[in-house]
């Protein structure tokens, strides 16, 4: 059975795509059949990711201009290529991603594909046309690839590209900061939207990305105060950082609460990936790091999750 997965959050810059992308690869890895979608129509960034430029795009497909294996693109040769590049030849993965597959759905990025899509969401009927092509992709999907998992990296916000992805998910992992306007964006998500998914039956997460825990806090002292005393300074460093990490563990606990949604994952702020300029597979790059390690569980989830 295929299991189908979105990723959604309030706002941009929550770690959508490079969750997304990464989680995909390392399940590929691990021998799983996978199929990633970029329907992030607005700001679809997969292509740039993986270096590539299809022939047909999932606008094609939506619009009846493309058949789904022109659409649906055979990447296991790009991943084979990025472990073998950056020194990992472990038999095991190797020999993985020939018992699993990894495939890559992209969404074009020319402005008038863009422009198209978005005129046709704002026409009544061309809505439940469009809204059928996304239920039928999937369908497709399932039958032509008989995918593990479906991953879907969608738009942020309330959008109506948005939620035809996650009307077709069986989870939606929702991906927030523990930063204040996302926190608050995400209380109003779960009332709009995800409450009604979950009366449908379909199971959502929250996905706290980013958090304290990893990276330690420089210190932070007013200029004035005497910097050469270090005692005072390492004492101030720990209060500050300790305060941080028990008001971040109050508010998750308020929002898990107030949300009735439990944590899938809670991934620490690792600057050292948010600055790798390749950060789309770093799981593979750097099978060792705590991200990857992250992930791993993520993924003994999901399995539990739809057992």
């Amino acid at each position: 059975m295929t299991n189908c997965i979105a990723f959604h959050s309030y706002k941009g810059g929550t770690g959508k795509s490079t969750i997304s992308s990464n989680l995909a690869a390392l399940m590929a890895t691990q021998g799983f059949s996978v199929v990633l979608l970029d329907l992030d129509v607005y700001a679809p960034s997969l292509q740039t990711y993986f270096n590539t430029r299809p022939r047909k795009w999932i606008n094609d497909f939506l619009f009846d201009q493309a058949d789904l294996d022109e659409v649906i693109i055979d990447s296991n040769s790009i991943l084979i290529n990025f472990l073998k590049e950056n020194g990992n030849t472990d038999n095991k993965t190797i020999s993985n991603l020939d018992k699993g597959k990894f495939y890559v759905g992209f969404s074009s990025t020319s402005k008038e594909d863009i422009y198209k899509l978005d005129g046709f969401a704002r026409q009544e009927t061309s809505k439940v046309q469009l809204l059928r092509k996304f239920i039928m992709m999937r369908e497709e999907i399932s039958e032509q690839y008989d995918p593990d998992y479906i991953i879907i990296d969608t738009s942020p916000g309330i959008r109506y590209w948005s939620i035809n992805a996650l009307a077709v998910a069986n989870a939606i992992l929702l991906s927030l900061k523990m930063d204040g306007i996302d926190i608050e964006g995400t209380r109003i998500l779960s009332k709009e939207i995800y409450s009604s998914f979950a009366k449908l039956g379909t199971q959502a997460y929250l996905l706290l990305n980013r958090i304290a825990g990893y990276c330690h806090p420089p210190t932070l002292l007013p200029q004035n105060e005497n910097k050469s005393n270090e005692t005072h300074s390492s004492t101030s460093t720990n209060t500050l950082y300790s305060n941080i990490l028990n008001e971040q563990s109050s508010t998750i606990t308020k929002l898990k609460e107030d949300m009735s949604m439990d944590v899938i994952s809670s991934i620490p702020c690792y600057c050292d990936i948010q600055f790798d300029s390749r950060e789309f597979l770093t799981s593979l790059k750097y099978p060792q790091h705590p991200f990857t390690q992250q992930l791993l569980d993520l993924i003994t989830e999901l399995e539990k999750l739809f057992k």
